[in-house]
């Protein structure tokens, strides 16, 4: 049986912990009615499989599975990339790569970020009297004006990418091991592959870096007390906000946790899943107790599972791309296999969305930039297009179907980064272009173009085993409908307002509290 499913600078002073650029209005908050506030939490390199609500035969997410039950979960719910920056870059601007600019990673070094000429989800909000903030992972670029605090973000606690582009003091667990922070000259060490520099992590607040290196053992914890007192000081303004909170779960390291010990046969990753689970459950408490009627929370996932990692790794659940297993690699992170971008999703709102209902609307990341311009009565930018839709009907229990097409960029498995070579219409999944990340075992597959698509039944065939046959019926009528939505949209993005995104890199804009320091080191606030 079948599953179906998924400026420049702020002229500001800080006030309550936010970088207000209006001061009178940041002491004098006024209400604007009935506004909703937003909370968005992004989970990274979680599998769909690693919701306990979704498919995990080991419950370790039990306030999430909560949340799961008092509102609405999703099962064909999609990322609009299947790697870190572009999925990011597509939340904040309800546009895909091709159209934002952002169609691969941003580095450590990178001079550049989200162009400056996209509107990000938090200027609209911010517009509109809203209060911003981001707790978490950035990954948009850190230098200059590309920082979040000028991106529309009133206030910023979190790393400026992903927490293992850096040494630490506290490593954690990765695949293959990295070595902590050298403590002292010596020798420079010759590093795998797969670690960082011998940089520090830095963690900023705002504009400053107030450690470096970041204690990842503490993390979750700061993210979490950051995250409370954030919604705190917002309510008390008096003013609607919008909270996104970019997780470091579940991307290596995993955390070394203070948890009390697993019952035996847990697994480190299980761990990491229970700690971001606690750190979900205490934001989601401080709403309840605090402005519960009327916040939006909204809970997904950048990306799938980052396979390589082995045991590190999460699950892709039912999602197993075996036509692809079958020719080397992974089909998860990286690639355009349903175990790449199918993640998991929960909306909550008392009141508002429904209780203990399973959607199997077709949904992405790119709608929450629409929706929640809609439901916050603001307006979407002008000049350009946008591949998200709003679909608070859908959220709402109103409608049920969602989006008829949704397109799978490449995120570096296969082909040109960014580009459209993989289609979802309906129940269907087409293919131009296939390839394999690298697997647990190392291998990677190869990539394959495919002038006549690879076309899967989705409703038939979830692990897209077997294509359809080529020459049968059922592939003969979806063919001409799968080239006519690819052209329409490739000829929408021609016509469209694009951005470029700049990716050049520079040692000097490498962040860095103390240059006169080993690994760049400096105390924490």
């Amino acid at each position: 049986m079948g599953w179906l499913f998924l400026k420049v600078l702020l002229a500001g002073v800080s006030f309550s912990g936010f970088l207000c650029p209006l001061v009178d209005f940041c002491i004098n908050g006024k209400t604007r009615g009935q506004k909703p506030n937003f909370v968005i939490i992004l989970a990274d390199d979680m599998g769909w499989g690693d919701l306990g609500a979704n498919w995990a035969e080991t419950k370790d997410t039990a306030n999430l599975d909560k949340m799961a039950s008092e509102g609405m979960r999703f099962v064909d719910f999609h990322a609009a990339a299947s790697t870190c920056s572009p999925s990011r870059a597509s939340l904040l601007t309800g546009r895909l790569g091709l159209r934002n600019g952002v169609t691969r990673n941003f580095a450590v070094t990178s001079v550049g970020g989200l162009p400056l000429n996209e509107t990000t989800l938090a200027e609209v909000l911010q517009q509109a009297g809203y209060v911003t903030g981001i707790i978490g992972k950035w990954h948009l670029g850190h230098h200059g004006s590309y920082h979040p605090n000028f991106r529309g973000f009133d206030y910023y606690f979190g790393i400026p990418y992903s927490h293992d582009m850096g040494c630490t003091d506290t490593p954690g667990y990765n695949h293959p091991p990295c070595p902590a922070c050298p403590q002292g000259d010596g020798p420079s060490r010759n590093l795998q592959r797969d670690c960082y520099t011998d940089v520090a992590l830095p963690l900023y607040e705002n504009l400053n870096i107030v450690e470096q290196p970041v204690n990842l053992s503490s993390l979750a914890q700061k993210y979490a007390e950051k995250a409370t007192q954030f919604i705190q000081r917002a309510s008390t303004s008096g003013r609607p906000f919008l909270l996104y909170v970019a997780l470091a779960h579940m991307h290596v390291p995993l955390p070394v946790t203070q948890l009390p010990a697993a019952p035996r046969g847990r697994s480190l990753y299980g761990a990491g899943l229970r700690e971001m689970d606690s750190l979900v459950g205490q934001i989601k408490d401080k709403v309840d107790h605090t402005v519960k009627e009327n916040t939006f929370l909204w809970f997904t996932g950048d990306n799938g599972p980052w396979a390589q990692k082995c045991e590190l790794a999460g699950s892709v659940g039912p999602f197993t791309g075996l036509w692809q297993t079958r020719q080397g690699g992974s089909p998860a992170k990286q690639t355009t296999w349903e175990g790449g971008h199918r993640v998991p999703a929960l909306a909550y709102w008392p009141g508002r969305v429904p209780v203990n209902v399973t959607s199997t609307a077709l949904l992405s990341v790119l709608d929450i930039f629409p929706t929640v311009v809609a439901l916050a009565q603001a307006s979407l930018p002008q000049g350009r297009r946008f591949d998200g839709v709003d679909v608070s009907e859908v959220l709402f229990g109103r409608s049920q179907p969602g989006h008829r097409v949704l397109f799978h960029p490449n995120s570096g498995a296969a082909g040109e980064f960014g580009a459209l070579q993989a289609v979802r219409l309906e129940r269907y999944k087409a293919f131009y272009i296939t390839g394999g990340a690298k697997a647990c075992d190392g291998s990677t597959g190869p990539e394959l173009q495919h002038k006549f698509p690879l076309i899967f039944n989705l409703e038939d065939d979830i692990a897209e085993a077997v294509p359809l046959e080529r020459g049968g019926a059922e592939y003969q009528a979806v063919l001409p409908e799968v080239r006519k939505v690819l052209a329409d949209v490739l000829q929408d993005i021609a016509n469209d307002n694009i951005s470029s995104a700049d990716y050049t890199q520079d040692p000097s804009v490498t962040p860095c509290c103390n240059p006169y320091q080993i690994a760049c080191r400096c105390q924490a606030a």
